[in-house]
C-alpha cells in the first residue's frame, strides 16, 4: 500500500482467526518496525514474541488473577482513570464497540466477558510484549521510543494482512507475563501487542475509532494568515 492509504486503513483488531502466524512473517515485521526513531539512537526496546502454550499460560494466569480479585500490578506507574476529554473519548470507543457487539448497558455478564477478552489478549495467536531496561528509569523518553516501534509493528503487520491491537490489559498482571515469557528481572514490561489474522465476521472488527479534527489539538505559530 501507499503510506497514506496504509495509515488510514489500519484499525485495532479485537477478534482473530486461530491460524498460526509464521515466524518468518513476524521477523519481517520486526525488521521494518525497528527503523522507528529513538532518542539519541538508544533503541531501548526489547520484543518478546509469544505464541502457543506459553501464551495460553499467560491467558490462564491473567484470567485467574483478575477473577480472584488480585490487584493489577504494572512495572511502572500509570494513570488508571482518565478524566475530561480523554474520558469522553474512552467512553466513545467503548460505546461503538458495545453497540457493534450487541452488549446492552445493563448486561453485566457480557460486559465482564468483554473485559476479560482484554486480559486474554483478545485470544490472538501471537502476543508481542515490549520491555525496556530498568536502568533507564525514569524512562519517559524510552517509553516514547517504544511507542514509535509499536506503531511500526502495527503498520507493518497490517500491510501483510495481519491485525493488531496495542493492549495494556494483557500485561496488567506483570508477574504472570514475566514468568511465562521468560522476561529478565532487569527489564520493565511496558505493554503488549496482540497479533493475528483478523476475523472480519467478529462484529467489533467493523469498528474504527474516530479522530478529533486538527484544530482541536494542533496549533500553528508564525505562519501567514
Amino acid at each position: 500500500m501507499e503510506f497514506e492509504e496504509l495509515v488510514k486503513a489500519r484499525k485495532s483488531i479485537r477478534g482473530y482467526k486461530p491460524d498460526p502466524v509464521p515466524r518468518e512473517v513476524i521477523e519481517e515485521i520486526i525488521e521494518v518496525a525497528k527503523g522507528a526513531p529513538s532518542s539519541m539512537n538508544t533503541q531501548p526496546w526489547y520484543l518478546h514474541v509469544i505464541t502457543g502454550e506459553p501464551l495460553e499460560r499467560i491467558r490462564k494466569g491473567n484470567t485467574e488473577n483478575m477473577m480472584a480479585g488480585v490487584p493489577p500490578k504494572r512495572d511502572f506507574p500509570m494513570k488508571e482513570a482518565y478524566e475530561g476529554e480523554h474520558r469522553k473519548r474512552q467512553i466513545e470507543i467503548a460505546v461503538q464497540l458495545f453497540e457493534a457487539m450487541g452488549i446492552a448497558r445493563d448486561d453485566k455478564e457480557k460486559r465482564m466477558d468483554w473485559v476479560m477478552r482484554g486480559f486474554r489478549q483478545f485470544d490472538a495467536p501471537v502476543s508481542i510484549v515490549l520491555t525496556y531496561d530498568k536502568i533507564l528509569e525514569p524512562a519517559a523518553v524510552s517509553q516514547f521510543d517504544l511507542g514509535a516501534v509499536s506503531y511500526g509493528i502495527c503498520l507493518a503487520a497490517w500491510e501483510r494482512g495481519l491485525g493488531t491491537v496495542i493492549n495494556g490489559q494483557g500485561i496488567m498482571q506483570s508477574a504472570v507475563v514475566r514468568e511465562h515469557a521468560n522476561i529478565p528481572d532487569d527489564q520493565n514490561i511496558m505493554t503488549c501487542i496482540a497479533m493475528g489474522y483478523p476475523d472480519f465476521e467478529f462484529e467489533a472488527n467493523s469498528v474504527k475509532s474516530r479522530r478529533a479534527a486538527n484544530d482541536v489539538f494542533a496549533t500553528f505559530v508564525g505562519f501567514e494568515e
